[in-house]
């Protein structure tokens, strides 16, 4: 009985001292939200190799990330050893669709012997964005990997904090999403401002698009582009609601709604109703801003897609850049038949985009981004080589910031404070110390892009041409992925004059004679 009288009120001071330091650390979201009891998802999660081995799921089982995607980007975001040892445990050799990178063992491009630890690889975007159609603020985005559009409201406002400033420290672009431009989006990083069905951030009293208000916002921040939201991957045109429970004071303010009132963004745009005015009203955003003007799609039904480039040969209207979403996207809530089954896959959906513009000569006026689970280098090398400029990661940043996959988004009660604007749950994400992990995931993106760039002889990932992917059709045969979407010669790269300017910038040479660099297939 006396040990007793001294053990069990030693162990509870000693649990008292521990749930007090969990509260008051900065490093784990979830352990500040829940003294103690967190700590038994990290245990788990160190033995989850063995238990899983035995018992539970394999590495490459669960969904939308498998174990062994959410290690990477958690790896590399604490910067913690990456790699993986043994050799795969995807079954390569009966898995139809499967791609295969091929390296090449002479190039243009050769990788240094030894690379510095934690070097940043600066990877800007091949084309300058804007330039093509004169805008006054034309510009060549730094990295080609850059932060999806995520609003404020959907996200915490410490999330939104700790990827804008995750954005400035590694020099790439935040999307502000549609919800508006927020205090949060304003720590450092440049943006571009999505502009939604709702006009949040740039809408009258009644609810209607304002141009004004549009020229005083991007007068006042950091926007380096405009993007129109005509649908995304994760609920194509489908519209949305955040319950009046949700829009708190700073909510209301960033999208201009009535605090406590249910906040509706309808399916369709007001300010254009097909094409033509769609481009007038482009032309007319560019005009009065000065920016780059873009448009945000996921990809069904090709006769939008066939008018719109029809009418930008045609007219010399056009946008400036077009953000493909794959129907794999999923930074939205939505109904399950929206998630599971409406719009085109990333790969179907962006090479017919592409194909429709390289078919009428506008392929190398317009910069392509992707998105759509591109956060992993293998799904980001294809991209790249389809004919993606840039890519732009949503999930994968937010799993770098502290996302566990627990799926409750659509709840409000997000346990790390990513997803929720629950203030006792957001409180425990340190936007400072998240900051670094965000910024640490998009610059190993980039080195290990680089990495495989160099490995298929070329100076830049934007070189990647479609000659170095194959899918496997099963265990005897692969096809080349021009052959698989159905891609022209030289479709897939920039224009010669892009393609010699982004090897001068990553070598810092001009290329020999002045002109643009081989196709890497005629590199051997």
């Amino acid at each position: 009985m006396t040990w007793a009288r001294r053990v069990v009120p030693a162990a509870a001071a000693a649990l008292a001292a521990l749930a007090a330091r969990d509260l008051v650390q900065r490093d784990h979201a979830l352990l500040r939200n829940f003294p103690i009891l967190g700590r038994a998802r990290y245990l788990l999660e160190a033995i989850g190799p063995e238990l899983r081995q035995y018992i539970v799921a394999g590495n490459n089982e669960e969904r939308p990330f498998t174990r062994d995607q959410r290690r990477w980007v958690y790896a590399s975001a604490k910067q913690q050893n990456n790699y993986f040892g043994f050799g795969t445990d995807n079954d390569i050799e009966y898995t139809p669709g499967y791609p295969i990178i091929k390296h090449r063992t002479f190039g243009r491009a050769v990788p240094p012997s030894t690379p510095a630890a934690g070097h940043d690889v600066r990877l800007p975007c091949a084309k300058v964005l804007g330039a093509a159609r004169g805008r006054a603020g034309a510009f060549r985005p730094e990295s080609v990997v850059n932060i999806s559009g995520m609003s404020f409201g959907s996200l915490s406002g410490n999330a939104v904090e700790a990827l804008n400033r995750g954005a400035a420290l590694a020099g790439c672009l935040q999307n502000t999403g549609e919800g508006g431009l927020s205090p949060y989006h304003r720590n450092g990083g440049d943006l571009v401002f999505q502009i939604g069905t709702a006009y949040f951030g740039c809408r009258d009293e009644r609810g209607r698009f304002s141009l004004d208000r549009l020229r005083d916002l991007v007068a006042g921040a950091p926007v380096r582009a405009l993007e129109i939201k005509l649908s995304q991957g994760a609920k194509p045109s489908l519209g949305g609601l955040l319950p009046g429970a949700k829009v708190s004071a700073e909510i209301a303010a960033t999208r201009g709604v009535p605090e406590g009132r249910d906040c509706v963004s309808p399916s369709r745009h007001a300010e254009f109703s097909d094409c033509d005015s769609l481009l007038d009203w482009v032309e007319l955003l560019a005009a009065e801003t000065g920016l780059p003007v873009g448009i945000k799609s996921a990809v069904g039904d090709l006769g939008f897609w066939r008018e719109l480039t029809d009418l930008m040969r045609d007219t010399g209207r056009g946008v400036d850049f077009v953000t493909v979403d794959g129907g794999e996207g999923g930074t939205g809530a939505a109904p399950l038949i929206f998630t599971d089954s409406v719009s085109l896959p990333f790969q179907q959906g962006f090479s017919r985009v592409y194909t429709l513009f390289a078919e009428r000569n506008l392929h190398e006026r317009v910069v392509f981004v992707g998105a759509g689970k591109l956060g992993l280098p293998d799904n980001a090398v294809v991209a790249f080589a389809l004919g993606c400029d840039m890519v732009n990661v949503g999930r994968e940043a937010m799993l770098a910031i502290g996302c566990i996959q627990a799926q409750k988004c659509h709840t409000d009660t997000c346990p790390t404070g990513v997803a929720t604007q629950n203030a006792w749950l957001a409180r425990g994400l340190d936007p400072a110390r998240k900051a670094v992990r965000a910024a640490n995931y998009i610059r190993t993106l980039r080195r290990d892009l680089m990495k495989v760039a160099e490995a298929c002889g070329v100076e830049h990932p934007g070189l990647i041409d479609t000659d170095v992917v194959e899918f496997l059709d099963g265990r005897t045969g692969s096809t080349p992925l021009h052959e698989v979407y159905g891609y022209r010669p030289g479709w897939g790269l920039p224009a010669a004059r892009d393609r010699a300017e982004i090897v001068r910038l990553m070598t810092g040479e001009a290329p020999q004679g002045g002109t643009a660099p081989p196709s890497p297939t005629a590199v051997g």
